[in-house]
């Protein structure tokens, strides 16, 4: 027969982590940012978190800049004086470009507090882009072997000229089970640098977006779509990974991660929005 539970027998209670990583995920608005700032503070956010460090997706926007990580080949850049900066990273994938009217996403999670496989992480974010799109009446497609986000076959109006194009590309970093680097997304933006660079390797890669696909939205609302389905598609997987391991009461519990959440994104970016700063097996890039 169990035994009745009292103040002197008390129910087990779920760690801090684990109430932490069904939390809702704190976003940062950190704006226009010079890229090697982002680079520095997610390696040394990711360095100081504990097991209660709620985890955070950061919305950026860069200054133009090409990465090469860790896959790439300097001979992908096609244009050695393009006066463009070519920074050296630690993320999966090989070359990319970052620009003005392109929406980042740096996801700055725990994947074993959340169980979340590496494969299941990039499916999450690839399924959260092509949502965000569709909400803007466009399709997206997976391509095998090449992560990212397509213009897929069959699309009419403006799309049809651009099948096969990229318009989403994600590389991460794993370090100590957890995740930084993260998802861009091409929203309104010169295009022109991607021609001085075989995108993510690929030669010949056509690279679009949104606004020459015949979408005419904002750098900050469809940042806002693409935070709200990760949000949701990460917080879905922690509900049906974790809640049933939580009692009512610990899944109710006041988190930390909550009134951080909830903070006005002008008043994160006027203060910076840094957290602590920080670095990750690295997953296919591209």
């Amino acid at each position: 027969m169990p035994e009745p539970v009292s103040p002197a027998n008390p129910a087990p209670v779920a760690s801090v982590a684990s109430i932490v990583a069904i939390a809702p995920i704190v976003l940062r608005w950190r704006g226009v940012e010079p890229y090697q700032t982002s680079f520095d503070a997610m390696r040394e956010f990711t360095a100081a978190r504990t097991e209660e460090t709620p985890d955070e997706i950061w919305l950026v926007e860069h200054p133009p800049v090409f990465t090469l990580g860790q896959a790439g080949k300097p001979e992908h850049l096609l244009v050695a004086d393009s006066g463009i900066p070519l920074v050296q990273i630690d993320r999966g994938g090989q070359i990319t470009y970052h620009g003005p009217g392109q929406v980042v996403a740096y996801l700055l999670l725990d994947l074993r507090r959340r169980r979340l496989m590496v494969r299941e992480l990039v499916t999450l974010i690839e399924e959260s882009v092509i949502q965000t799109l569709a909400a803007y009446n466009l399709a997206g497609v997976r391509k095998a072997g090449a992560p990212g986000i397509y213009v897929p076959e069959g699309v009419p109006g403006t799309s049809a000229a651009h099948v096969g194009a990229k318009v989403a590309a994600l590389g991460l970093k794993i370090r100590n089970g957890c995740s930084y680097h993260g998802v861009s997304l091409n929203v309104s933006m010169d295009l022109s640098p991607f021609l001085a660079i075989n995108p993510c390797g690929y030669a010949g890669l056509e690279t679009v977006d949104m606004a020459t696909l015949g979408v005419a939205a904002s750098w900050r609302d469809v940042a806002a779509t693409l935070a709200a389905r990760l949000e949701a598609n990460f917080g879905g997987h922690a509900l049906t990974h974790l809640a049933p391991t939580l009692s009512v009461a610990e899944a109710a519990a006041p988190d930390p991660a909550a009134e951080a959440a909830a903070v006005d994104p002008a008043a994160q970016a006027a203060s910076g929005g840094q957290p602590p700063q920080s670095q990750a097996g690295d997953p296919p890039a591209a």
